[in-house]
């Protein structure tokens, strides 16, 4: 599941990093053997179906709707393959 939740966090291009908060060694390392997991489309289009992009449990600006909302391919880093 945390490696499923730091793919999940970076893969949106609005996400320039993500912070771990591991309390032990053992949680250190298994959060850095999870740091190259990619999520590929299908898989965060099946996360968006259990939870739609823009689910807000709280009331604080329902007003705004940000641009990642509106457009899906704003919700998607472009994966690269190299090599």
């Amino acid at each position: 599941m945390t490696h499923l939740a730091m793919a999940f966090a970076t893969a949106h291009p609005g996400v320039a990093s993500a912070l771990l908060g591991p309390r032990t060694m053992q949680h250190l390392d298994d959060l850095l053997v999870g740091a190259d997991v990619v999520l590929t489309d299908e898989i965060l289009d099946r996360i968006d179906a259990i939870v739609p992009p823009g689910t807000d449990i709280g009331t604080l600006d329902q007003e705004y709707a940000p641009p990642a909302l509106q457009d899906p391919h704003l919700r998607r880093r472009m994966i690269t393959h190299s090599g």
